[in-house]
């Protein structure tokens, strides 16, 4: 079956590192270089990596130590309405919004004009793969309900994301589970890159970048995982982290186009997505939605989520020298395998 013709460039490169071993045998080791074909930007499938045995990584570690102690933790109840900021009622005359056993409320320590923090319910500690899908789609509804409140206050704070950092690896200040959703008039990075590149790929073909993409790879097939719904998934083709997995809503160009059914079609692929890192004995990730909310449908909504160095003792970090001062992510597992892997947890049963 010919693939869809598409400006889009799938391009990966081979070289070989030779050297004599200690053994005095001549050896070969192949790495493979791939460019994102939205980005441009390289990575590398550093396969002779990939059977290492890597410390704390072989069983599940255990939980951090202060997994059973919220009495310190100002995201648990009582607390969590005393020692937490109010909303400005600009936002909302509501101190908090509740969605379910979701709260929200204004980060203590924002990164821009709008920056709130959306927790999941009464836990303190939650570990990767467990949560409960009602609870991660009330998390995810109130951050819309958030940013649509921040959008008729200020219609130009376009630039907006939902993350989450889970556990101290990946960059998490606290333990207790909760999102982080940010809305800025300035655009990050990655906001200013990916809106250049999604408006530039249509007025080329007249075809949403984030489409064009995705039926390229379930044409191809070997980096399609499954469905949650309308939401597809896929391995990241030119993984910028380890065992990188997206989900694209096709056609979906605004959060005030999603139904509350698509979000929760988005928490069970997120659900989903953690218990095959949990299967990996991973318990740290990252988790990103960017959109920008300016009507010019260009750039359809795309979840991007990849595993973090493990919480626990003399484990190592997943970003090297390399990564830092070279710029190149170098990762051990081809994204062929990562969605082999991947896709049982995709059955109806998971």
């Amino acid at each position: 079956m010919p693939y869809h013709q598409t400006s889009l460039s799938f391009r990966k490169e081979s070289v070989t590192a030779k050297f004599i071993a200690p053994s005095g045998d001549p050896v070969e080791r192949v790495i493979e270089i791939r460019i994102h074909p939205i980005t441009g930007r390289r990575s590398r499938v550093t396969f002779s990596r990939a059977h290492e045995n890597e410390p704390g990584t072989a069983t599940m570690p255990a939980p951090p130590p202060d997994a059973d102690d919220p009495s310190n933790c100002p995201f648990c109840k009582p607390w969590v309405n005393t020692k937490t900021p109010q909303l400005h009622p600009d936002i909302s005359l509501d101190g908090h919004l509740v969605q379910g056993k979701s709260i929200l409320f204004p980060n203590l320590f924002p990164y821009g004009a709008y920056s709130a923090v959306s927790l999941f319910d009464d836990a303190h500690f939650v570990e990767i793969g467990t949560a409960s899908l009602s609870s991660y789609t009330d998390s995810f509804l109130n951050c819309a309900h958030y940013l649509s409140h921040v959008l008729s206050h200020d219609p130009e704070a376009i630039h907006m994301a939902i993350t989450q950092n889970h556990l101290p690896s990946a960059g998490g200040s606290l333990l207790h589970p909760h999102l982080q959703v940010h809305a800025d008039r300035f655009p990050s990075n990655h906001h200013r890159s990916l809106r250049e590149k999604a408006h530039d790929h249509f007025q080329r073909t007249g075809s949403p970048i984030f489409s064009d993409y995705l039926r390229h790879e379930k044409e191809e097939g070997s980096r399609h995982i499954g469905k949650t719904g309308p939401w597809e998934w896929l391995a990241a083709f030119s993984p910028e982290g380890f065992f990188e997995i997206w989900g694209i809503l096709p056609g979906c160009f605004s959060i005030r186009h999603m139904r509350d059914a698509d979000w929760r079609q988005l928490a069970r692929g997120v659900l989903n997505t953690q218990k095959f890192y949990r299967s990996l004995c991973r318990n740290g990730y990252n988790l990103g939605i960017l959109f920008v909310e300016d009507q010019r449908d260009s750039l359809e909504l795309r979840v991007v989520i990849l595993v973090r160095s493990n919480y626990a003792a003399w484990v190592r970090n997943d970003h090297t020298g390399y990564e830092v001062m070279l710029g190149d992510m170098a990762t051990f597992t081809a994204p062929e395998k990562t969605a082999e892997w991947a896709r049982p947890f995709w059955k109806p049963s998971s």
